[in-house]
């Protein structure tokens, strides 16, 4: 029993044709991570050196960017160095650590998400609270809870499966996700009825109060003069291009983790790789353009001799 236990090397095989197109993944993920990288930092950067950006707003567009550049470090440096590598493989701890932090960080940003839409509900529905109820204590608060209640929600599956035995050692994929419950001798009951409370905790219920949240601004915003729809309109507009962008890339990670092992590899491949690249390269993209103080930061750093 315990030299089976110590089998522990998992084969990841979710690559189309790798061996083949190495180079051509390696040059394509690495320009992708960097751009990442490069793009969320910059934004986070300009963030913090600029006093006028230290509003709660902006707090909470820096931390999710921030989210994006860990978050996407969790992913590329493995994926590049396993289409140089013969085989691609990883050992099942460094597995379930990648687990850990792909679900973490990803269910912390759904929390973030809600953070901010509460953040804009009272700045534009109760704008003489706003002072007392977004002070920076209440900030780190929510920035705290957003990632402490995420990490103890997905420890809990990851420690379990730490535990299970394992029967299969080929992984159907490139990423550690949801998947490698079906590397699992038996599928345990715990973790199936765990994972329905920790996706309505940390999924449905902020996406619930995420909806209710900017439909009690729109309805305000209607109701009231073409400044308050102005205000509304550019603070809120960026927040629910990324929710319904993040909505939808989790859609497709819970589907590439239960579509059968019959499905084109190829495919799944692609959308493997649509939930690792879109959201975390977009963010910044849609936050730098829309977001008319970031912009304008952003034109004087890149474009200092044009006039804002």
């Amino acid at each position: 029993m315990e030299n089976e236990l110590n089998i522990t090397h998992i084969n990841l095989d979710g690559y189309v044709e790798v061996h083949k197109y190495r180079y051509v993944y390696f040059l394509l993920m690495f320009t992708v991570y960097i751009q990442i990288v490069c793009f969320n930092s910059t934004i986070v950067c300009l963030i913090w050196i600029h006093k006028n950006l230290h509003e709660p707003m902006y707090i909470f567009i820096a931390a999710l960017l921030l989210n994006s550049v860990v978050f996407s470090t969790n992913i590329y440096p493995k994926l590049l160095i396993d289409v140089l590598s013969e085989k691609q493989i990883i050992s099942y701890s460094a597995c379930l650590f990648q687990f850990f932090i792909f679900y973490s960080l990803g269910c912390s940003e759904f929390l973030l998400l809600a953070a901010m839409s509460y953040d804009r509900y009272v700045s534009i529905c109760k704008p003489l609270q706003y002072p007392t109820i977004m002070t920076k204590t209440n900030i780190c608060i929510l920035l705290v809870l957003a990632w402490v209640l995420a990490a103890c929600h997905i420890a809990i599956p990851t420690i379990l499966s730490a535990e299970t035995k394992l029967c299969n050692f080929t992984f159907k994929g490139i990423v550690c996700n949801n998947a490698i419950y079906e590397l699992h001798c038996v599928r345990s009951n715990i973790i199936s009825v765990y994972g329905v409370v920790a996706l309505v905790d940390l999924l449905i219920l902020p996406f619930i109060f995420i909806v209710f949240t900017y439909t009690k601004i729109l309805i305000i915003a209607y109701r009231s003069g073409r400044e308050v729809r102005r205000k509304a309109a550019e603070t809120c507009l960026p927040h629910l291009m990324v929710l319904i962008s993040y909505s939808c890339l989790s859609v497709y990670d819970i589907v590439i983790a239960r579509v059968e092992s019959s499905f084109p590899k190829t495919a799944r491949l692609i959308m493997t790789l649509q939930t690792i690249v879109y959201h975390s390269l977009f963010n910044p993209l849609i936050y730098g353009l829309k977001m008319k103080e970031i912009s304008k930061h952003l034109n004087r750093l890149f474009c200092p001799a044009r006039k804002i």
